[in-house]
């Protein structure tokens, strides 16, 4: 992906458990915090629609169902082709917008990239035994070499949670490096699962090991947990970037997945990402949002800034 080639790729470090074992984040502090970022900027009329513009830039346009079928992802290529009506974009005074990524399972990864040829959508996959990781390790490596071969571009891994919550950083850290390895030169998104590590303490420590091993991004959930992103969690890992950014001079991503459903939900974490590590953070070599539904409420806002009406359900072109 050019914007991502275009710096520095994060090559990791050697294990610094003193850089975290420290860390004792202070929850109510952290949610005060997160709950006063929506009011700190009023984006309206042309602002507004500009912020959500980018922010389409920056979804990982994403289906992860059981009953995922080639025409299905044909159809959601097609929309990250094209996500908002070209007689809108027209009317902005855009062209060439397109979604950061579609993010498949593996076996779908060949349908995608047919589907995105000629475009510079990169196709990503979860791998890794997603969504729980609950497999071998040796079979995990298997899955994101199957994703590669099939012409994956960026690969979504899952952390073991356990290795979390018994505080085995050395573990976590040596399967998180050998699955960096395996992704080769493809980007490597490191899935927390946050709402299943049970404290915000925990979220800000398994990130630096996710850093420390290498990821590129750091991504709050797989969409399955029954908490998913959340302001709070996301602050705590902006934090942990911006520390181990201080400490390596290497700038690490941002994907929140899982409960991002409005256009105010897309304001309001692109505020977070700009209080937090500034407008650099803003763009998809750094900052992706995991969504399905999402997409369908920006097109609604856009309709309404251009036309001055919202556009009926049936005239927006499902995913």
């Amino acid at each position: 992906m050019k914007d991502h080639d275009a710096r520095r790729r994060n090559p990791g470090t050697a294990l610094h458990p003193e850089w975290f074992e420290g860390i004792a984040v202070n929850t109510p502090a952290a949610e005060r915090r997160a709950a006063s970022l929506p009011a700190r900027r009023s984006l309206k009329r042309e602002w507004q629609a500009a912020w959500l513009l980018n922010a389409v830039r920056c979804i990982d346009l994403t289906t992860l169902s059981g009953d995922d079928t080639s025409d299905r992802v044909a159809r959601l290529c097609a929309k990250a082709r094209q996500p908002i009506a070209p007689e809108h974009l027209q009317a902005l005074g855009v062209s060439g917008l397109t979604t950061g990524a579609v993010c498949v399972y593996p076996t779908m990864v060949a349908a995608a990239k047919q589907a995105l040829t000629g475009t510079n959508v990169p196709v990503a996959s979860v791998a890794t035994g997603f969504p729980a990781g609950l497999m071998p390790l040796d079979l995990r490596l298997a899955e994101i070499r199957y994703a590669l071969d099939q012409g994956a571009d960026e690969i979504d891994i899952v952390i073991s949670r356990a290795l979390v919550l018994r505080g085995e950083w050395s573990a976590l850290y040596d399967e998180i490096c050998a699955m960096r390895e395996a992704c080769g030169g493809a980007l490597m998104k490191s899935i927390l699962a946050t709402g299943e590590l049970k404290t915000l303490t925990n979220v800000a420590r398994a990130s630096h090991v996710a850093m420390q091993a290498g990821s590129d991004f750091i991504k709050t959930s797989t969409g399955k947990e029954p908490v998913n992103a959340t302001l709070p969690v996301s602050l705590v890992m902006l934090r942990a970037i911006r520390d181990y950014r201080d400490r390596t001079g290497f700038a690490v991503g941002f994907k929140p997945a899982g409960g991002l459903r409005t256009a105010k939900d897309a304001l309001n974490w692109q505020v977070l990402m700009t209080e937090e590590l500034g407008r650099d953070w803003l763009a998809p070599d750094l900052f992706r949002i995991g969504a399905s539904s999402l997409l369908a409420d920006i097109e609604r806002q856009i309709s309404h800034h251009v036309t001055g009406r919202y556009a009926a359900g049936h005239r927006l072109a499902a995913g």
